[in-house]
C-alpha cells in the first residue's frame, strides 16, 4: 500500500515537474541568446549620451526585453513554415497587423513565429502530460491535438482583441478630432496644419488618433500626395468612419469645396451614429437581463416568497391528513 501510494504521488507530481523543467530551460535560453549589455555598461552609455534615452516627444524610450529580442531574432526562422505563399496573402496579413497597431518590419515574422511556438509547445507539453496520465490512447491523441490547436490560435484571438480595442478608440475619439479640425480650419489653418494641431492636442486624450495623424503628417512632409496619404490612412486603420472621412476630404480637395463644411457634416453624422449605437445597446439591456434574472434571481425570490407558505401548509396539512386517515 505504501509503495502504491508513493507511485501515485510521483505520477501526480510528474507533469508539474516536467512543466517546471521546460520553464527553466526556456528561461535559460532567453538569458543565453539575449544580447543585451550588462547594466553597468548601459548606465555608462546613458551617462555618455543622455539624449539617446528619450524620443522626439521627450518621453523615455523603453528598452526591449529579452523575450522581444529573442522573438525578433528567431522570428524569421520560426515563421518560415507558416509564411504566406502569395503576395496577396502577405499584404492581407500586414494590413491586419497594421490595423492592430503593429507596423514594424518584423511584425509578420514575430506573429507567425508565435503561432508556430504555440503549436510546438502545445504538442510537446500536452502530449507529454497526456501520455504520462492516460498512456498512448486515441483519447490522448484527440486531447493533445485539441490543446495544440487552441495554442496555435491564441495569437489570432489576441490580434482580434487588439484590433477591436484600437478601432473602438478611433471610433469614440474621431468626433472630437473632427471638431478640433473644424475649429482649426475655420481659424485659417490649412488641412495639414490642422492635422498637426490635432496630433499635438490629442496626444494624451486619444493617443491612437494622434499617432495615426502624426504618421500621415510625416508622409505629407516626405512629399506624398494628400490623396494617397488620406486613402492610406483609411486603409491602414480599417475603420469605416475614417475611410468615409478620407473619401470626403479627397473629394473636397479635388473639387475645391469647403473643407470646414464637409468636416462639420461628417462630425454631426458620426455623433448621430454614436448616439444611435448607445440607444441600441440600452434597448438590448432589458433582453440581456432576462437570462440572469431567470437563472439566478427568480429562483431565490421564489424560495423566499413561497418557502414559508409551503412549510406552513406541510405542517398543518400532514397532521390533519394523518388524523383523518386514522
Amino acid at each position: 500500500m505504501l509503495l502504491l501510494a508513493d507511485s501515485l504521488s510521483v505520477q501526480s507530481f510528474l507533469p508539474f515537474a516536467i512543466f517546471g523543467l521546460f520553464a527553466a530551460a526556456a528561461w535559460w535560453l532567453l538569458d543565453l541568446f539575449a544580447t543585451g549589455k550588462p547594466k553597468a555598461e548601459q548606465r555608462l552609455d546613458d551617462i555618455k549620451n543622455p539624449a539617446r534615452r528619450r524620443d522626439g516627444n521627450g518621453d523615455p524610450i523603453k528598452e526591449s526585453s529579452a523575450v522581444a529580442k529573442v522573438l525578433e531574432k528567431a522570428g524569421p526562422a520560426l515563421a518560415k513554415p507558416l509564411r504566406p505563399t502569395s503576395e496577396l496573402e502577405a499584404n492581407k496579413l500586414k494590413q491586419k497587423l497594421a490595423a492592430a497597431g503593429f507596423r514594424s518590419e518584423s511584425a509578420v515574422s514575430i506573429y507567425l513565429g508565435l503561432k508556430f511556438v504555440g503549436l510546438v509547445v502545445g504538442l510537446f507539453l500536452a502530449g507529454g502530460t497526456m501520455l504520462l496520465l492516460h498512456g498512448m490512447t486515441q483519447k490522448m491523441l484527440l486531447r493533445t491535438g485539441l490543446i495544440a490547436g487552441v495554442m496555435f490560435y491564441i495569437p489570432n484571438l489576441l490580434l482580434w482583441f487588439f484590433t477591436k480595442r484600437r478601432k473602438d478608440e478611433i471610433f469614440y475619439g474621431l468626433p472630437d478630432a473632427l471638431d478640433l479640425l473644424v475649429v482649426c480650419v475655420e481659424a485659417g489653418l490649412g488641412l495639414d496644419q490642422a492635422m498637426r494641431k490635432v496630433t499635438e492636442e490629442m496626444k494624451h486624450s486619444f493617443r491612437v488618433i494622434s499617432d495615426e495623424f502624426a504618421l500621415s503628417n510625416f508622409q505629407l512632409q516626405m512629399g506624398r500626395s494628400r490623396a494617397e496619404v488620406l486613402h492610406e490612412l483609411g486603409v491602414r486603420t480599417d475603420v469605416d468612419d475614417l475611410k468615409s472621412l478620407a473619401a470626403i476630404l479627397i473629394q473636397t480637395d479635388k473639387f475645391g469645396s469647403s473643407v470646414a463644411q464637409a468636416l462639420r457634416v461628417q462630425s454631426d453624422s458620426m455623433r448621430t451614429r454614436r448616439r444611435q449605437l448607445a440607444e441600441e445597446k440600452a434597448a438590448k439591456t432589458a433582453v440581456k437581463l432576462i437570462f440572469p434574472l431567470v437563472l439566478f434571481i427568480f429562483p431565490g425570490i421564489f424560495v423566499i416568497l413561497v418557502g414559508p407558505a409551503a412549510i406552513t401548509m406541510i405542517r398543518q396539512m400532514f397532521p390533519a391528513m394523518q388524523g383523518h386517515s386514522g
